[in-house]
């Protein structure tokens, strides 16, 4: 079977089933109400409406972060479903028959990764549609500047797209890595929900951490989009990736997942 018949068997095959689409329902729930309740809070402070004697927010800015919220937050999803794509397979042992078509293993997996970037570029879609469009409805109400015309802000979503894409690859290699969906799923969350989030939190207080947990991947995420909600609590100074080192270390986690998936599993007898 060529690459082409490869991958249009791989699309029938995500498509075909309710799992992309729940996914991508609960990433538009999700990202969606994260963003309002954030741009309601964080727009009634920029404007001084909060109770209080707070320091108000700067207005400068404030969308970005905003809007970040699709990848800043929800970039779990895209990782989610890199991961389900592969390990479903395992699970449900419809590798067989696929591998029985397709005896070029390394073929099936580039039809993965192929179909992983439309998945990407959809959960991108719905992730900046969900987080900009329930953040700018509350920058307008408070009077606000939503920078919807600014390039800088489609620079910003072009990027956040790409981190989509980046983040499914990424999940791809931990499914091929990592044969147990179980096992995989909880550490996808464990890792992204707790370990990260802790190590990043940790390097705020100590003194030249954060010249590693920049190369985390999710901090590598962030600074490939340019923005993020947990920057508003990150003290200055503390290390960040520019946006293209970002983007390259990112990639670089895909790559590396892959090939080890390719190398140590992928290659390996399906029962």
């Amino acid at each position: 079977m060529s690459l082409a018949a490869a991958t249009r068997s791989e699309t029938t095959k995500q498509f075909s089933t309710a799992m992309w689409w729940v996914l991508a329902l609960v990433l538009a729930i999700y990202v969606g109400f994260t963003a309002a309740v954030l741009g309601f809070v964080f727009s009634a402070a920029a404007t001084g409406s909060l109770p209080g004697d707070g320091p108000p927010l700067p207005e400068e800015g404030l969308a970005s972060v905003l809007y970040s919220t699709a990848t800043s937050v929800g970039y779990v999803f895209p990782l989610l479903i890199g991961t389900l794509m592969v390990t479903s397979e395992f699970r449900h042992k419809t590798l067989t028959p696929t591998f029985l078509a397709t005896p070029h293993r390394g073929r099936v997996l580039w039809a993965k990764l192929l179909v992983g970037v439309l998945l990407g570029v959809l959960y991108g879609v719905v992730g900046i549609v969900a987080a900009a469009g329930a953040s700018a409805g509350f920058l307008a109400g408070f009077g606000l500047d939503t920078e919807l015309t600014s390039p800088e802000i489609w620079a910003q979503l072009g990027r956040m797209l790409l981190a989509y894409v980046l983040w499914v690859l990424v999940g791809i290699g931990v499914g091929a890595l990592v044969r147990n969906q179980v096992g995989a799923i909880v550490g996808v969350l464990v890792f992204t929900q707790f370990l990260e989030p802790v190590g990043r939190a940790a390097a705020s207080f100590v003194e030249g951490l954060s010249q590693v947990t920049q190369f985390l991947p999710g901090a590598a995420s962030d600074a490939l989009v340019g923005a993020s909600v947990f920057a508003v609590s990150t003290p200055e100074g503390s290390a960040v990736l520019e946006w293209w080192e970002g983007g390259l270390v990112l990639l670089g986690y895909a790559v590396v997942l892959v090939l080890l998936g390719h190398l140590v599993s992928w290659r390996r007898d399906v029962s």
